[in-house]
């Protein structure tokens, strides 16, 4: 039977947003609003939908944790490899977007991507659980595997060979990316779907703040 959504609403109205209280910064006012998502106890605040496209921009989005924020931008982790690794390769632009439902509010992330240094990646790397380490030797990720013995069996092999290591070393098909902002939304519901939403776009080095109609 068809699965009729149209009576599922919320109302809004925990709080409001305008263009004359947020930072001139948006890193800083990510920043106060990642905070007050921590305080908030919301379970993994840090983590956001990456979408990637390929060269002919056929798009693609899962979820990944922000495992860094510094005055450059926005840095995760991941395995070069993998399709989002591939389709950045060949188009290095994305965007990230936040769903803080309690807090409901939404930020919106777009820019171009670079990788991280091959230091910082091994120095976050084996800051890692030891077995997120083997993890990241063990899969071929977003491969087709005949089974999931493959990987069980590797990750025995793997944890056999590096029982006496407290770390293991960088993989050379794995590291990190940093997104650099070119603009960032900020979305904050309202009552009556009349949302305040307030925009930052990057314009001869410096921010343009502007309202969009919800």
């Amino acid at each position: 039977m068809p699965l009729d959504l149209s009576m599922l609403r919320k109302n809004y109205a925990l709080e409001a947003l305008s263009e004359i209280d947020v930072h001139h910064d948006p890193l800083a006012q990510f920043d106060h609003w990642f905070r007050e998502a921590m305080e908030a106890q919301m379970p993994e605040p840090n983590a956001m939908t990456l979408a990637t496209a390929d060269a002919e921009g056929r798009p693609s989005a899962r979820i990944v944790l922000l495992k860094g924020i510094d005055h450059q931008g926005f840095v995760f982790f991941t395995n070069y490899e993998s399709r989002k690794g591939r389709e950045l390769a060949e188009n290095p632009q994305a965007a990230l977007l936040f769903n803080w439902l309690e807090l409901e509010r939404q930020i919106r992330i777009e820019g171009r991507v670079e990788r991280i240094d091959a230091q910082a990646s091994e120095a976050y790397f084996q800051s890692r659980p030891k077995g997120s380490q083997i993890g990241a030797w063990t899969s071929p990720q977003s491969q087709v595997i005949p089974g999931r013995e493959v990987l069980l069996d590797k990750q025995k092999d793997l944890e056999t060979q590096y029982a006496a290591a407290e770390v293991l070393p960088l993989p050379p098909f794995w590291g990190g990316y940093r997104l650099l902002p070119e603009v960032l939304e900020f979305w904050q519901g309202r009552p009556s779907r009349l949302h305040d939403r307030i925009r930052y776009v990057h314009v001869e080095d410096r921010w343009k703040i502007e309202r969009l109609a919800p």
